[in-house]
């Protein structure tokens, strides 16, 4: 259970903040921007869901929503070889499968593509795509993180497999695909500037 009372507490004014497990670190600390990563990732999510999706997208993103808080929990508290009193919560493989799944059912949904599409459409379709470069950057920044401290390898593995699902979705918000913005290679690479 988690217990906010006050916003401010000053301890961080230092440019310090602490981990879930006590120890405090630079705020630029890899570890923070890989979950700080998570959190804006989370907050564009947030901005998705009001833009009027399909119910059933709506739910998936809201779970996505908590499994995201989960993914910053466990990033949070760094992996030890010393058994802790209290279990830090880890994110888990049936969370990565339970998108797999997702990813399945909607890409029924569609046909196959037969070029690389733009973020567009509608503005679910956008904001869908938004989230998933969010994802990508946020993938980046906890293998960064593994370079050099352990975590779990759960939580990279998620947010690959999340980014593919916001792939997914994006296209079925674009009426499944019908409203996609195709790339054309090089359309306009000759076209003369209109004169003013």
């Amino acid at each position: 259970m988690v217990y906010l009372n006050r916003i401010y507490t000053r301890t961080g004014d230092d440019g310090t903040t602490g981990l879930g497990d006590g120890t405090r670190v630079p705020k630029t600390h890899p570890r923070i921007v890989a979950y700080g990563s998570i959190d804006e990732l989370n907050a564009v999510i947030g901005v998705a869901l009001l833009a009027n999706l399909p119910g059933w997208i709506a739910e998936h993103l809201k779970q996505i929503q908590n499994d995201l808080f989960d993914l910053g929990a466990d990033l949070c508290v760094p992996e030890s070889d010393q058994a802790p009193e209290h279990p830090p919560l880890r994110a888990t493989a049936a969370q990565t499968e339970r998108l797999e799944h997702w990813i399945d059912a909607a890409n029924e949904r569609l046909k196959p593509l037969t070029s690389f599409i733009l973020p567009g459409g509608n503005a679910g379709a956008a904001h869908l795509h938004h989230a998933r470069t969010v994802c990508r950057r946020t993938e980046i920044e906890v293998l960064k993180l593994s370079e050099f401290e352990s975590i779990n390898c759960q939580v990279p593995m998620y947010l690959n497999r999340l980014s593919d699902l916001l792939f997914v979705l994006a296209r079925v918000a674009n009426d499944d695909g019908t409203r996609d913005v195709l790339w054309m290679p090089g359309k306009f690479r000759d076209e003369a500037s209109p004169q003013a």
